[in-house]
């Protein structure tokens, strides 16, 4: 008992954390986390669907407002492109808690077929174009179609 007594008495540890330089400047904090990129998917449903099922359009943008639309489901994912309210787009895939949903849009707001998506195709795959694609939230979208 008293060799374990002794061990617990050592020497004082010196306490002056708070005897800082006032000149002195705070430690910068470290760089926040950037999502990485999350490629949109189509085909999801398989050879029999669609590429991308579901179309929507923007909503509780007001008259000359524009969704963001980003890299990752995330919102501090960079920016991509924006689409004004109205415009149209493919719904490709979902977020696991739902919240993000992944979209295939052209510049000119429309569904058009050139995107490549409104047909079946053989495998699921990331999208590459030729139209743009990303990531906006759910909460500003309204399903049109599909």
């Amino acid at each position: 008992m008293a060799s374990l007594l002794a061990a617990a008495c050592g020497e004082a540890v010196k306490d002056d954390h708070f005897a800082q330089d006032l000149n002195q400047q705070p430690a910068a904090p470290p760089p926040a986390s950037v999502p990485e990129a999350v490629p949109v998917r189509i085909g999801e449903m398989g050879a029999s669907f669609d590429a991308c099922g579901t179309a929507g359009t923007t909503r509780h943008l007001d008259a000359g407002a524009a969704l963001p639309v980003r890299l990752a489901p995330f919102e501090a994912a960079a920016e991509t492109g924006r689409m004004p309210a109205g415009a149209r787009f493919f719904i490709c895939a979902r977020s696991h808690d739902q919240r993000w949903l992944g979209v295939v849009f052209n510049d000119a707001g429309s569904l058009g077929p050139e995107c490549g998506v409104s047909s079946p195709i053989t495998s699921r795959r990331a999208y590459d174009g030729p139209c743009r694609s990303g990531w906006v939230p759910s909460a500003f979208v309204k399903l049109i179609a599909g």
